[in-house]
């Protein structure tokens, strides 16, 4: 009781606000423009986010705690040319891998003195690629060679020198390639990722242009019909107005409170154009269940109380959603990011929805009225009068007047709507029919038993190539690197940060158990072979140990390059102590590095807590790696509390709590046919296709919910009437909003970028699998389960024959007629 209570207060309150909106149309169009032209000017000085690390490496992660504990025990001399000085930190450096057409050894004459052309000798076994081995410790000949150049920037100056030097390096390699044909060169510098992370924004313009156009012509198409007074062509070009001002103002507030733009932006519009598009095709369709002898003010509010309810509940919970992707709780910059600008942008969009979009109702309305041209604006000539004009001329001017029908027909004044017309008279009755329902519940099974096939198969996203431009240098520095250097894991950095005891053999067993599998690069083992080929005993008492140790470093030739890897440190009785050393490890990897390597890093902390000896691993690109836990936490933690919120918050607004539950199970099956069919369609679960997920829950219930909601409250008939009552009230607004997301969507396909062609896939399954459950899906299932419909029975009692006769003049759609009818 309390609930329809309050559902009809709702209904109340809105009705007398679109009275107001209708009242006063002028400043309500006028005022979002002003707002979104005041703060959307400050966009075009917007700043772009240079730092990929900070966009999607986690906030808080026990690999940037690691770098810290690294950097203050081995503080990186950039002054000299260390061999592995970018285990600790990228910094600046400049890479080439150089390879040859014809799969030669990189490693004859003549290849190494083409490397070699005016360059220097330097030590390079461990940046050898498609190596071919004699025996153990020799090289038969290798594919491909590394080569690597590392920059001083221990200022602004240097770091801009740097920069610089970076890009005359690039063009130097490729201009050195085309004067060279027999060798295929890669570069790649440490601005490489940055720079093809944000071309994706420079490559999509001219396709999001495209996609803007389409979406304007199919949606003012949508809106059209061959009665040219009832048409509302103005209306598609206005909801998509609405739209963009949201939009823009969204970007103007984020500009102004001091946010950076990047290129996951991109998927802002499409969030806006499915959620924003289909509010404003609702009241549409509201709008032509009205009455046309009512004022303009009466169907307004009409309109409002009819559709603004459901828009409410449904931008409700893309606050929610989305709210709770902007909050702390967030791990990954981008997805915060991406999530508050979302945010804002739906809230103004709801409001604009409600002043804009309803004051441009509100003008139409006068202007059908008035029974003026829906696009001239001129007043439409009496049939009499067009009879004497041209063809064409009456072909434009096509319109039916009220006094030219009759009570039971003005009702079906706008079913010359093709859709309208499509989804009454043919659609409604065929996805209803007895021997259709079994073919779409097979169809279904498929559907569930290939989103799970694909659902088990789902993998995290691992390679940051997966968000940059393609034809770049990113893919194919990448492209290169796994093809020859992929047997090898990253060299990892083995930290021990306490001083043990080095010269006792036991500890040394236990160092060297612990990096057991690992092909070691250190002082460690190298100098206990020095030492043993000496004959020289290793369980010699600490003082002598350290000294011979520190001796060994300074003086003999083969150790000093490993000088810094060890910390020594004087005590009070001038006793030399090491307080912290490190060795370099690789591990055998397969063709899943990515992954393994993930394996490998957790499997070391988890070994690093109990082990006798403290100490740490650490890589730059572990950084990166954190993230894929978080982000395959992140569209649960998500889900659960959107369907928590959905099921609390709908229980005080919703008129039944059935309606709860088919959202909730619509909502799982989407979202698992989603997960399925995206990971057969090779994309995995990183960044952006955790955002799209987010959005697909969203989605499911905007188009999902008015069509639940008008079953559910459905009373008497039969599940079938109300099956068909429901498609005809919304589905005319969910078939246009979903064809011009999907129009809007298909020149994405296109764009050069692995991040669009991710936005693309999972948008395009969202609104498909979307679309499948509310046209085919929901309409064959509700009718043979519940909620369950009593038949309407005959009522006898001559004194109502006369209203029961009344009843059934009308159509299911029209219960607003009927109450006035029987009022009388």
């Amino acid at each position: 009781m309390l609930r329809q209570v309050l559902h009809r207060g709702l209904g109340t309150s809105f009705s007398r606000l679109g009275h107001f909106v209708a009242s006063h149309p002028v400043f309500f169009a006028s005022a979002p423009v002003l707002i979104s032209i005041l703060l959307g000017a400050s966009f075009s000085r917007y700043q772009v986010e240079e730092s990929v690390e900070h966009l999607l490496a986690p906030t808080h992660s026990l690999a940037k705690i690691e770098r810290n504990l690294v950097d203050s025990l081995f503080p990186v001399n950039r002054s000299k040319h260390r061999l592995y000085s970018d285990l600790q930190t990228p910094g600046r450096y400049g890479r080439v891998i150089i390879t040859s057409f014809r799969k030669a050894n990189m490693l004859d004459q003549h290849h190494t003195d083409l490397i070699l052309k005016d360059g220097r000798e330097v030590y390079n076994g461990h940046q050898l690629g498609g190596v071919t081995v004699h025996s153990k410790d020799r090289v038969k000949s290798a594919e491909a060679i590394q080569l690597t150049y590392y920059l001083q920037a221990i200022n602004s100056l240097n770091d801009m020198v740097a920069e610089k030097w970076e890009s005359i390096f690039c063009d130097t390699v490729e201009l050195f390639q085309k004067s060279n044909r027999k060798v295929k060169m890669y570069p790649f510098t440490s601005s490489s990722l940055k720079e093809d992370f944000q071309k994706t924004s420079r490559v999509s313009e001219r396709y999001l242009i495209t996609s803007l156009v389409l979406v304007v012509t199919l949606a003012i198409l949508c809106c059209s019909m061959q009665d040219c007074v009832r048409s509302k062509p103005w209306l598609g070009l206005l909801g998509l107005l609405t739209v963009t001002l949201a939009t823009l103002t969204a970007a103007g507030i984020i500009n102004l409170t001091g946010g950076k733009y990047n290129s996951t932006f991109l998927g802002i519009p499409f969030v806006m154009l499915g959620h924003g598009l289909y509010g404003t095709f609702e009241m549409l369709s509201s709008w032509r269940k009205t009455r046309e002898d009512q004022h303009v003010k009466e169907r307004t509010a009409a309109v409002f109380a009819d559709s603004m309810l459901s828009f409410s509940l449904t931008t409700a919970m893309y606050l929610v959603t989305f709210g709770i992707g902007a909050s702390p709780f967030t791990n990954i910059e981008a997805a915060r990011i991406f999530c508050c600008n979302s945010c804002i942008a739906i809230f103004f969009n709801y409001l604009y929805v409600l002043s804009f979009y309803g004051s441009s109702l509100v003008f139409t309305g006068y202007i059908e009225n008035n029974y003026q041209h829906s696009i001239f604006c001129r007043k439409v000539p009496k049939p009499e009068v067009l009879q004497e004009k041209p063809a064409w001329y009456r072909f434009l001017l096509t319109a039916r007047f009220s006094e030219d029908t009759d009570d039971s027909e003005e009702t079906n004044t706008y079913e010359s709507h093709l859709l309208v017309w499509f989804l009454k008279r043919y659609y409604c009755d065929w996805i209803t029919n007895t021997y259709v329902k079994p073919f779409v519940v097979l169809f279904y099974l498929v559907y569930i038993s290939f989103a799970l096939m694909g659902y088990l198969q789902v993998s995290e996203g691992s390679d940051l190539s997966n968000i940059v431009a393609t034809a770049t240098r990113t893919i194919e520095y990448t492209t290169a690197q796994q093809k020859y250097f992929s047997n090898y894991s990253p060299v990892i950095g083995f930290y021990i940060y306490e001083s043990i005891e080095y010269w006792n053999t036991s500890v040394q067993e236990d160092v060297l158990e612990y990096t057991k599998g690992f092909v070691r690069i250190s002082w460690f083992e190298s100098y206990l072979n020095y030492l043993r080929k000496l004959n020289i005993s290793t369980g010699l008492p600490k003082k002598n140990f350290t000294d011979m140790l520190r001796n060994s470093f300074l003086k003999t030739p083969q150790f000093a390059h490993f000088s810094e890897d060890i910390i020594f440190s004087k005590k009070y009785n001038n006793e030399v102590d090491v307080v912290a050393s490190r060795m370099f490890l690789v591990a055998k990897t397969m063709e899943t590095k990515r992954e393994e390597l993930y394996d490998l890093l957790e499997t070391l902390r988890k070994l690093s807590l109990t082990s006798k000896v403290k100490f740490i691993v650490f890589n730059p690109s572990f950084v990166y790696m954190d993230r894929y836990a978080s982000s395959v936490g992140a569209p649960l933690q998500n889900s659960c509390i959107s369907a928590l919120f959905l099921l609390f918050f709908s229980a005080f607004l919703v008129a039944d709590s059935l309606i709860n539950v088919w959202l909730t199970l619509t909502v799982a099956s989407v979202e698992f046919g989603v997960i399925g069919f995206m990971t057969l369609w090779k994309v995995e679960l990183d960044c952006i296709s955790v955002l799209c997920l987010i959005y697909g829950i969203n989605y499911t219930i905007d188009n999902c919910a008015p069509l639940l909601s008008t079953f559910v409250l459905g009373k008497e008939f039969t599940r079938t009437k109300w099956v068909k009552n429901a498609l005809e009230v919304h589905g005319v607004a969910i078939l246009q909003s979903y064809l011009c997301y999907i129009v809007g969507l298909i020149p994405l396909a296109a764009v050069p970028s692995n991040l669009t062609r991710t936005l693309f896939r999972c948008l395009f399954l969202i609104a498909l699998v979307t679309f499948f459950h509310c046209f085919a899906i929901l309409p064959v299932i509700l009718t043979f389960l519940p909620p369950s419909k009593k038949k309407r029975k005959e009522k006898k009692n001559p004194e109502n024959r006369e209203e029961i006769e009344c009843v059934e003049m009308v159509d299911m759609d029209s219960t607003r007629v009927v109450d006035q009818i029987t009022t009388v």
